[in-house]
């Protein structure tokens, strides 16, 4: 197939020409992941704010933290909006769930009373889940064969800008207390309300169209993802990102409140070495994964080693020293650097060369809401293994990242360079061919 940047899809030659427009697409969708990561890390800053303001308990803290945007609801989003956007599209979908998550913002931004604020989170939850693999899938089937790196790293960059903004406007306005984190969640309510203007330009996937027209029940498609080939590349991509995103979970939404509740500095401290992060991520994804990523398999695999032996050195740091600024900033940028090129980007952009177009966004949303449900129920702890220190944190983190690095290594599939339609013909054709995840 050969379509144009115009019908929503990108060039299939291989030249990784991306046209302006390819930027503006790409800029707009990854805004699911500036709001998904700006929700979490604003939530993060308001943590001990909240608990403060509404008398909640350490359990409470947990409960808030595992129901939203960094966990169960927004599980539960991905399951029902990955799917959706197989069965109706793409545009339907990132047309109005923005408006949903502004709504719970602004149940959050103007909470009153704890249910006001749970049940805000909850929205938000949703509404990112289900953004985030439509988004992401739309990304994919428009970009250019050897530019698919490059568009979806462009997504990434965005998931770590929302939290630099997000976390430099709590640092200023942290003076004012809950006013100031109230502030800080209307500044994600503006640029929600913003962004779904902005994306109502944005035209369906010609990919998804076409594929749609193809005959084929939505219950037999649904079905193939649990077999075979589908089965493998489901086990191998969401065992990579679940036992990864368990860490970077952990650091997005619990740094600013174990920085303080350990004792290693204030609030402020902890909001300031988020930012550090975060920061770091950027620089890792424009210097290291976008400029390379498409490059070649034996350079991915090489960057991906890098990534996840930094990323285990990022907490098991904290097996042999103090839980103290120093170490936290060291922590910090060991884990985001690493993950730039080991981490969400990567899972990114094998979950959309993995699947067939009508399943894409299916199967992401069923590994990116596993990976979510889990990090929630590990969320309901995370205080209390605070409470005794960071070594039993440390020591759990350090783990699931060793096992997301075996595992994203050893099985990580040949697809750089090749056209979505190319992937999935050798894949039919040759399963033998992709090593592990084929």
């Amino acid at each position: 197939m050969s379509v144009t940047p115009e019908t929503g899809t990108g060039p299939t030659g291989d030249d990784g020409t991306i046209s302006r427009q390819h930027w503006r697409w790409a800029g707009l969708a990854g805004m699911a992941s500036y709001l998904d990561a700006g929700s979490i890390v604003a939530l993060a800053s308001g943590l001990t704010v909240f608990q403060t303001e509404f008398g909640l308990s350490t359990t409470g803290v947990g409960i808030l933290a595992a129901i939203g945007p960094n966990a169960i609801g927004c599980a539960v989003g991905a399951f029902f909006g990955g799917r959706l956007g197989d069965k109706l599209g793409r545009k339907r979908i990132y047309q109005w769930d923005l408006l949903v998550y502004a709504l719970g913002i602004a149940l959050i931004a103007l909470a009153v009373h704890p249910a006001m604020l749970f049940a805000g989170t909850v929205i938000v939850g949703l509404a990112v889940g289900a953004d985030v693999p439509t988004s992401l899938a739309l990304v994919g089937e428009f970009a250019p064969d050897r530019g698919r790196a490059r568009l979806l790293g462009f997504t990434q960059v965005a998931w770590y800008v929302g939290p630099v903004v997000v976390l430099l406007l709590a640092l200023a306005l942290n003076p004012l207390g809950v006013l100031g984190t109230r502030l800080v969640f209307a500044s994600l309510f503006l640029v929600a309300i913003v962004t779904w203007a902005l994306r109502r330009g944005i035209a369906e996937s010609a990919r998804w169209r076409s594929a749609s027209e193809l005959p084929g029940s939505a219950a037999q498609r649904v079905g193939a993802l649990f077999r075979g080939k589908h089965l493998k590349a489901l086990l191998y991509t969401g065992t990579f990102y679940t036992f990864w995103n368990l860490a970077a979970g952990t650091a997005g939404i619990f740094t600013p409140y174990m920085v303080k509740t350990i004792g290693a500095g204030s609030n402020a401290a902890g909001v300031a070495l988020s930012c550090l992060g975060f920061a770091a991520g950027i620089v890792g994804t424009l210097a290291l994964f976008m400029p390379f990523y498409d490059r070649s398999h034996g350079v991915r695999k090489g960057l991906f080693a890098l990534g996840a032996v930094m990323q285990i050195c990022s907490y098991g740091l904290y097996l042999v020293v103090d839980f103290t600024v120093p170490s936290v900033i060291a922590s910090v940028l060991l884990f985001y650097i690493g993950s730039a090129v080991a981490g969400e980007a990567t899972y990114k952009v094998t979950s959309q060369e993995l699947f067939p177009t009508m399943l894409r966004g299916t199967a992401q949303g069923v590994t990116f809401g596993v990976a979510r449900l889990v990090l929630g129920v590990f969320s309901l702890v995370v205080p209390l293994l605070s409470a005794i220190g960071i070594v039993p944190v440390a020591l759990l983190l350090t783990l699931f990242l060793l096992i997301s690095g075996i595992v994203g290594y050893l099985a990580m599939p040949d697809t750089t360079g090749k056209s979505l339609e190319q992937i999935e013909s050798e894949r039919a054709v040759r399963p033998s061919a992709v090593p592990a995840a084929s």
